[in-house]
C-alpha cells in the first residue's frame, strides 16, 4: 500500500502559490508544477500549514476579489 506524500506528517514541504494567490503544500522532493512558485519552505508540514493559515484569509481567487481587495 502506498502512502500519500501530501499527508506525510514527517515530510518536508514547500508552500506554493499561483497567479490567483491560491496556496498549496507541495512535497519538496518533487518538482513544483508549472504555474506555481515557491513562497515558503522547505520546512515541516506543520510550519507550512501555519504559513498558509496566516496569509490565505480570503479563499476567493484574486481575479474574483478584484484589484481593491488586495
Amino acid at each position: 500500500m502506498s502512502s500519500n506524500p501530501f499527508e506525510n506528517l514527517d515530510g518536508q514541504f514547500y508552500v506554493v502559490a499561483n497567479d490567483e494567490q491560491q496556496y498549496s503544500l507541495w512535497p519538496s522532493f518533487t518538482a513544483v508544477p508549472a504555474g506555481w512558485r515557491v513562497v515558503f519552505g522547505e520546512d515541516t508540514r506543520g510550519n507550512c500549514l501555519t504559513y498558509v493559515e496566516e496569509r490565505w484569509t480570503d479563499l476567493r481567487p484574486q481575479s474574483v476579489r478584484g484589484p481593491l481587495a488586495a
